[in-house]
């Protein structure tokens, strides 16, 4: 286990100076992210994690891989109830198969590498900055702010929109193929839900807006989650895609709904029952 290691010892410093706030090259970092994200909604920073390090994360969140709540769901792109009343030309009356697993949070241990980069002031200083936030908060729901999620082969995570504004994850096991993240930027705004744009990517009309990323273990991935509708291809081979999710919120106090949440964990907590929490914003989930 990663008991030793201090968050800002698990990156790779050189090419990305946690340690050093404020720094030109900080600057540099923090500009071509933000560029990124104003661009295309995503940024990625190449081999974020130290080398040496890499078997340590890939081990520690495959242990983790038996915790994982792994019924296959049918789901829609707003992760709502799928026997909901919409219109007939809705989005939502898309129906699909959500193959993937999630770890929650409180099964990850303390100690691992991805639970104290999560909750490292360091590494949230430097995202929140990266997105051009004065500060950005964990997630308060106790299952998912945290996750690791798992895509076992011939499985695949389909559309969906995120409930944090803020997503940042990491590859820690890559797929023998398949398992491609692909998104659509900014395809609905904080303001308008643009349901014809998301129904014509559902149903294969509208292609050319996809984008598709190629990524590697140790690979740091910042993601506009909430405004773009994205999924993880079917994976092929003999080997789980595995990546670590950590979910941050512009406001304290952020909770899944008790509808997503048996989704993804199987379970629900008081928390979850207390009502929907204020995201900024009246999309669907």
């Amino acid at each position: 286990m990663s008991t030793s290691v201090a968050a800002p010892e698990m990156v790779d410093t050189d090419r990305y100076p946690l340690t050093d706030p404020g720094s030109a090259a900080w600057r540099e970092t923090v500009e071509r992210t933000r560029s990124d994200l104003a661009d295309v909604g995503c940024s990625v920073l190449a081999d974020f994690i130290r080398p040496e390090l890499r078997d340590v994360l890939r081990n520690e969140c495959a242990a983790l891989e038996p915790h994982a709540y792994t019924k296959i769901e049918k789901v829609n792109a707003y992760n709502t109830a799928i026997d909901e009343p919409l219109p007939e030309d809705h989005p939502g009356r898309t129906i699909m198969e959500r193959g993937n697993a999630f770890v929650a949070r409180d099964r990850i241990p303390a100690s691992s590498l991805i639970s104290r980069l999560y909750t490292s002031p360091v590494f949230q200083r430097f995202v929140a900055d990266c997105f051009g936030l004065p500060e950005l908060h964990e997630l308060a729901d106790p299952l998912s702010g945290l996750t690791l999620n798992v895509i076992a082969p011939g499985r695949a995570h389909p559309w969906h929109f995120d409930t944090n504004s803020y997503t940042v994850s990491m590859l820690t096991q890559a797929a023998d193929d398949g398992g491609t993240f692909e998104y659509c930027p900014n395809i609905r705004s904080a303001e308008a839900e643009n349901f014809a744009d998301v129904r014509a990517v559902l149903s294969g009309e509208k292609t050319r807006s996809v984008q598709r990323l190629g990524l590697r273990p140790g690979d740091l991935q910042l993601f506009q989650g909430r405004f773009a509708l994205h999924r993880v291809s079917t994976v092929r081979g003999e080997v789980a895609r595995h990546s670590a999710i950590f979910a941050y919120s512009e406001r304290p106090g952020v909770v899944g709904s008790a509808e997503r949440t048996r989704q993804l964990f199987g379970r629900v907590l008081p928390v979850h029952l207390a009502g929907r929490t204020d995201r900024g914003d009246e999309l669907l989930d």
